[in-house]
């Protein structure tokens, strides 16, 4: 079944919640074994995200198909800290991995990035994700560090990838 055509829609759209929870679920239960715990810290952590959502500073995409939510990245720019823009919650549905909708999301993120938060970010992942860190790598990410943390609780080895501004003039 094809969940293609979809729309992309920027902007905050509290109503996605429950579908970036259960887009990170599906997958991160399935594929990693994780459990309630990690679903619990991806609601609780985007609710607190979008209580305070900032429209002239964070970014929020989702990709809506007819079967519903089918794709998402979050920029927190208010609540990145030092380091810049935090990249949150990025997710696309296994019937439209492949479809390029990922390179999309990244795409529009990175862009608000450089006009938000001057092109500096960071996300934390996990160590076997590589498709999603050919894409990081891609848009400028650079693995800063890695430890045995296990913030997902999900026995998945921590990664903190940082993303300078670019130099003027420099191709990613």
């Amino acid at each position: 079944m094809s969940i293609l055509p979809y729309a992309l829609e920027t902007g905050c759209r509290p109503q996605a919640a429950g579908g970036i929870v259960s887009l990170h679920e599906a997958y991160y239960s399935k594929a990693w074994g994780f459990g309630a715990a990690f679903r619990d810290k991806v609601s609780r952590e985007l609710s607190e995200f979008l209580s305070r959502f900032d429209p002239e500073l964070d970014f929020q995409a989702n990709a809506f198909a007819a079967t519903g939510l089918v794709g998402s990245i979050t920029l927190d720019v208010t609540g990145g800290g030092p380091d810049g823009a935090h990249l949150r919650w990025f997710i696309v549905d296994d019937q439209a991995r492949g479809t390029g909708l990922g390179r999309k999301l990244m795409a529009s993120a990175i862009a608000h990035c450089t006009r938000a938060a001057k092109g500096k970010a960071w996300l934390t992942t996990f160590a076997g994700l590589d498709a999603a860190r050919a894409l990081y790598e891609t848009h400028g990410f650079r693995l800063k560090h890695e430890s045995d943390v296990d913030q997902w609780s999900g026995g998945a080895r921590e990664q903190l990838f940082l993303r300078e501004p670019p130099v003027a003039g420099a191709a990613l």
